[in-house]
């Protein structure tokens, strides 16, 4: 698959950054993906797996912002981590009215939850804190359409199992994606609940 039939501002936003192919392995992780398939994308570092993700996500949410509740969701592991996703998302984005939202559990909490209620269209954050604003009525996820848990190499730490199991549960309708340099037992324990039906794609 080539970038010709993704989002036109996406498009301006990738030749601005003087991206012109996809690599090897995102040829064959975006045609799956955005065929709307669950997806595990296993494949070494540097193999575009989180950068296929954020083409995608951008794609799939037509580029553009759209009334107030987030429409793609994603766990990473610790805060440092949530920041770098932010920024790779806006290099993407810059094109477009995309919001995107970065929570982080040393920020005002009060604060996060009048910016997030008054629209964010893609939030990014650790299982632990994204199921503390859930439960708290701070985050609405009843619009998510991608759910993605980046770098997945920390799962089975901090609950975060039952964290992602109880966010899962309160989504209706949406495409989950695990992205993660190794295939191991603890993202394929997911296999026995929400990502049962979702296809293995190996580097």
């Amino acid at each position: 698959m080539s970038f010709k039939k993704l989002n036109s501002l996406l498009k301006e936003s990738l030749a601005t950054l003087k991206i012109e192919e996809p690599l090897p392995f995102q040829k064959k992780v975006m045609p799956i993906i955005k065929g709307g398939a669950d997806a595990y994308v296993v494949g070494k570092e540097g193999s575009g797996k989180t950068t296929a993700l954020i083409i995608y996500t951008i794609h799939k949410l037509k580029a553009e912002a759209f009334e107030d509740s987030p429409r793609a969701l994603i766990l990473v592991e610790n805060q440092e981590k949530v920041n770098q996703l932010k920024d790779e998302f806006n290099r993407y984005s810059k094109n477009t009215d995309l919001r995107i939202y970065a929570t982080s559990e040393r920020y005002d909490f009060e604060k996060q939850k009048v910016e997030i209620y008054y629209g964010q269209d893609v939030v990014i954050g650790t299982p632990s804190f994204i199921t503390k604003l859930y439960f708290q009525n701070a985050l609405h996820i009843g619009q998510v359409q991608v759910f993605a848990l980046d770098d997945a190499g920390y799962l089975g730490r901090n609950n975060a199992y039952n964290h992602i199991l109880r966010l899962t549960e309160s989504m209706d309708k949406f495409q989950s994606i695990i992205i993660a340099n190794e295939w191991n037992s603890k993202i394929a324990n997911y296999q026995n609940g929400y990502m049962s039906n979702a296809r293995v794609l190996k580097k």
